[in-house]
Protein backbone atom coordinates (compact mmCIF):
# COMPACT_ATOMS: atom_id res chain seq x y z
CA UNK A 1 0.00 0.00 0.00
CA UNK A 2 2.41 2.84 -1.42
CA UNK A 3 1.89 6.21 0.52
CA UNK A 4 0.94 9.37 -1.95
CA UNK A 5 1.12 12.28 0.17
CA UNK A 6 1.50 13.03 3.95
CA UNK A 7 0.47 16.31 5.32
CA UNK A 8 -1.19 17.83 8.30
CA UNK A 9 -1.19 14.15 10.10
CA UNK A 10 -3.23 12.91 6.87
CA UNK A 11 -1.81 10.12 5.26
CA UNK A 12 -3.10 9.61 1.66
CA UNK A 13 -2.64 5.58 -0.20
CA UNK A 14 -3.19 4.00 -3.43
CA UNK A 15 -3.50 0.40 -3.53
CA UNK A 16 -2.71 -1.34 -6.39
CA UNK A 17 -4.87 -3.78 -8.80
CA UNK A 18 -7.83 -1.77 -6.25
CA UNK A 19 -10.61 -1.38 -8.55
CA UNK A 20 -12.98 -4.30 -7.72
CA UNK A 21 -14.81 -3.41 -4.64
CA UNK A 22 -15.75 0.40 -5.49
CA UNK A 23 -15.03 0.07 -9.31
CA UNK A 24 -13.99 3.62 -9.48
CA UNK A 25 -10.76 5.50 -8.89
CA UNK A 26 -10.55 6.39 -5.48
CA UNK A 27 -7.87 7.07 -2.29
CA UNK A 28 -7.25 5.55 1.03
CA UNK A 29 -7.31 7.99 3.63
CA UNK A 30 -6.13 7.80 7.52
CA UNK A 31 -6.28 10.37 10.08
CA UNK A 32 -5.34 8.77 13.36
CA UNK A 33 -7.65 5.98 14.45
CA UNK A 34 -9.98 7.82 11.41
CA UNK A 35 -10.26 5.93 7.92
CA UNK A 36 -12.00 7.19 4.61
CA UNK A 37 -12.38 5.94 1.01
CA UNK A 38 -12.60 8.52 -1.17
CA UNK A 39 -13.58 9.14 -4.98
CA UNK A 40 -11.32 10.77 -7.25
CA UNK A 41 -11.11 13.39 -8.82
CA UNK A 42 -14.70 14.90 -7.07
CA UNK A 43 -13.71 14.16 -3.65
CA UNK A 44 -16.76 12.36 -2.16
CA UNK A 45 -16.97 9.93 0.11
CA UNK A 46 -17.22 5.98 -0.87
CA UNK A 47 -16.72 4.90 2.86
CA UNK A 48 -15.90 6.05 6.47
CA UNK A 49 -15.06 9.53 7.74
CA UNK A 50 -12.26 12.04 8.91
CA UNK A 51 -13.26 15.07 11.09
CA UNK A 52 -14.60 17.28 8.74
CA UNK A 53 -11.89 19.87 9.19
CA UNK A 54 -9.35 17.19 7.76
CA UNK A 55 -12.19 16.44 5.35
CA UNK A 56 -11.92 20.23 3.75
CA UNK A 57 -7.83 20.36 3.58
CA UNK A 58 -7.78 16.78 1.66
CA UNK A 59 -10.58 17.84 -0.93
CA UNK A 60 -8.59 20.73 -1.52
CA UNK A 61 -5.63 18.78 -1.93
CA UNK A 62 -7.66 16.42 -3.96
CA UNK A 63 -8.65 19.10 -6.40
CA UNK A 64 -5.34 20.60 -6.98
CA UNK A 65 -3.69 17.25 -7.73
CA UNK A 66 -6.57 16.16 -9.70
CA UNK A 67 -4.68 14.73 -13.19
CA UNK A 68 -1.99 13.49 -11.00
CA UNK A 69 -4.11 11.16 -9.08
CA UNK A 70 -5.97 10.17 -11.72
CA UNK A 71 -2.53 9.47 -13.59
CA UNK A 72 -1.59 7.56 -10.56
CA UNK A 73 -4.99 5.73 -10.48
CA UNK A 74 -4.37 4.12 -13.99
CA UNK A 75 -0.84 3.19 -13.25
CA UNK A 76 -1.67 1.56 -9.93
CA UNK A 77 -5.17 0.08 -11.14
CA UNK A 78 -2.65 -1.91 -13.79
CA UNK A 79 -0.31 -2.86 -10.82
CA UNK A 80 2.39 -0.51 -11.82
CA UNK A 81 4.20 1.72 -9.42
CA UNK A 82 2.87 4.97 -8.77
CA UNK A 83 4.52 8.42 -8.08
CA UNK A 84 4.48 10.64 -4.88
CA UNK A 85 2.57 13.60 -5.13
CA UNK A 86 3.50 17.25 -3.36
CA UNK A 87 1.68 17.70 0.07
CA UNK A 88 -0.81 20.38 0.77
CA UNK A 89 1.13 23.42 1.91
Amino acid sequence: MPALSFFYGIIVYMYYLDNKRHKTPHIHVKYQNHEVVVRIPEGTILEGSIPPAKMKLLQAWIEIHQEELIADWELASSGQPIYKIEPLK
